[in-house]
C-alpha cells in the first residue's frame, strides 16, 4: 500500500470509515493551505434546536484531525445559525461560501435552509450533505441531498407499513402544513396509494400545530379510519394521544413519523392502550446494544454528544462526505468535491437502511428506508428488526 494510502487507513479507522484503497500512483486527497474547509447552515436558536446534527459532525470531524487529518489536510468545519430567518440563513449561507470558500457544506440540519438557500447552492455549484432534510426543498434541489429518509417519503413508508404489515383497509392521514410542504405531503400519499393499490380513506391537511385536537379525533372516529398517521411533532404527539384517551376511542392504529420518536414521547404516554408506532430514519437510536450503532455510540461518547437521532443524522452526513473525499486523487476543491458526489457510486453504512448516493440526478430522496418501533409500558420496542424498504412508486 502507498503511504498516503497507508496514513488513510489509519485517520478513517479513527471514526469507523474504510480506508482507501488502490495501487501504489495513487497520490489521494490534496489540499492547499493544510485545510478543507466546510460548512453548515443549521436552525440552533429561534423556534427549534437541531444543534445535534452539525455538532455530530463536528465531532466526527474532529476525531479525523485527531488522527492526523487527510493526508495532513484538517477539516475546518464552521456552523452557521440561521436563526430559523431567511435573511439571516441566505447571508450565513453566502458568508460560508464566498468568504469562508467551503467546498461544501455537510451536515446541515435547518427549517429553512434548503427552501431559502438551494437555488444559489445550484448557481455556486456548491453540494449540501443534508444531515437533516426538513423542508421540501431539501428533497427537490439537484445541489442538495439529504442522509435522512425526511418526512415526505417516511409519510409513504408508514403507509407502506400500515397497509403490509397491520393491514389497514381505510387508512387516514391528517397533516400539519408549514410553509410549502403541502404538495410534498400530497405526493407522499399519492405515492403509497401507487405502491399499496388503495386509496386513501380520509387525508386532512388542517392539522394545526397548536390548538384543541378533539374535532380532528372525532372526526377519525367518525369516518371509521382504522389507522391515522399524523407529522406532528413531540408535545403535540403526547396531546393527540391524551386527547384520544379522553374520548375513549379504540380500534385505531396511531402512526407518527420520526419527530415522535423520543424518550420523552414514551415516558409521557407509558399509561396509555392506545397501540401507537413510529418511524425512524435510522437504525433506532435507543437500540444501544445494536452493533450497528456500536461506531456512533463510541465516537459520541468520545466527543461528550448526547446519543440522539439528530446526532446520527450529523454523523452518517460527515462519514458519507469523508468517503466521497477519500476518492479523491489530487486536490479536494469545490469543483472536484461537487464532481465526485455526482459521479459517486452509492454507499452503504449499518445506520441506515438505504445505501446513500448523491448523483446527477434534478431531485435527491436516497433514503428509502425505515426500522418501526411500538411503545409498549413507556418504552419504544423494535416492532421490525428488518428494515422496511418502500419500493418505487410506479
Amino acid at each position: 500500500m502507498h503511504w498516503k494510502s497507508a496514513l488513510l487507513s489509519g485517520v478513517f479507522a479513527a471514526i469507523g470509515i474504510g480506508a482507501l484503497t488502490g495501487g501504489a500512483a495513487a497520490a489521494g486527497p490534496t489540499c492547499t493551505n493544510g485545510t478543507i474547509k466546510v460548512g453548515a447552515v443549521s436552525t440552533i436558536t429561534g423556534p427549534a434546536d437541531f444543534s445535534e446534527v452539525p455538532k455530530a459532525t463536528q465531532a466526527a470531524f474532529d476525531a479525523v484531525n485527531a488522527a492526523g487529518g487527510i493526508n495532513g489536510c484538517k477539516i475546518e468545519y464552521t456552523i452557521a445559525d440561521d436563526k430559523a430567518d431567511p435573511a439571516v440563513a441566505a447571508q450565513a449561507a453566502r458568508d460560508l461560501i464566498d468568504n469562508k470558500e467551503a467546498v461544501a457544506l455537510v451536515g446541515s440540519g435547518s427549517l429553512l435552509d434548503c427552501a431559502v438557500n438551494a437555488v444559489n447552492y445550484n448557481r455556486k455549484k456548491i453540494s449540501s450533505v443534508q444531515g437533516l432534510g426538513v423542508d421540501a426543498a431539501c428533497f427537490s434541489s439537484p445541489s442538495v441531498a439529504p442522509v435522512n429518509v425526511g418526512p415526505f417519503t417516511l409519510s409513504t413508508a408508514m403507509g407502506y407499513y400500515a397497509t403490509n404489515v397491520l393491514k389497514s383497509q381505510k387508512f387516514c392521514a391528517f397533516f400539519i402544513i408549514i410553509g410549502g410542504t403541502q404538495e410534498a405531503y400530497k405526493k407522499g400519499i399519492e405515492d403509497w396509494e401507487k405502491i399499496s393499490g388503495q386509496k386513501v380513506h380520509l387525508l386532512d391537511l388542517t392539522l394545526p400545530f397548536q390548538g384543541d385536537l378533539t374535532p380532528y379525533v372525532i372526526k377519525a372516529r367518525d369516518a371509521g379510519c382504522d389507522t391515522v398517521l399524523t407529522n406532528q411533532v413531540e408535545p403535540q404527539v403526547v396531546q393527540l394521544i391524551k386527547t384520544v384517551d379522553a374520548q375513549k376511542i379504540s380500534g385505531i392504529n396511531w402512526l407518527f413519523l420520526a419527530p415522535g420518536y423520543t424518550v420523552q414521547v414514551a415516558k409521557a404516554l407509558a399509561d396509555t392502550k392506545q397501540p401507537i408506532y413510529v418511524g425512524t430514519e435510522w437504525e433506532p437510536f435507543t437500540e444501544t446494544g445494536s452493533a450497528a450503532n456500536a461506531q456512533w455510540m463510541a465516537d459520541m461518547n468520545k466527543a461528550g454528544r448526547p446519543l440522539t437521532a439528530f446526532s446520527q443524522g450529523g454523523y452518517l452526513a460527515a462519514k458519507m462526505f469523508l468517503k466521497v473525499i477519500e476518492g479523491i486523487d489530487g486536490e479536494v476543491t469545490r469543483e472536484s468535491v461537487t464532481k465526485a458526489l455526482l459521479e459517486m457510486k452509492p454507499i452503504s453504512d449499518p445506520l441506515a437502511g438505504s445505501p446513500y448516493v448523491f448523483g446527477e440526478a434534478k431531485t435527491h430522496s436516497p433514503m428509502r428506508a425505515t426500522k418501526v418501533m411500538k411503545l409498549e409500558n413507556g418504552a419504544w420496542k423494535v416492532e421490525t428488526p428488518e428494515w422496511v424498504v418502500l419500493p418505487d412508486a410506479k
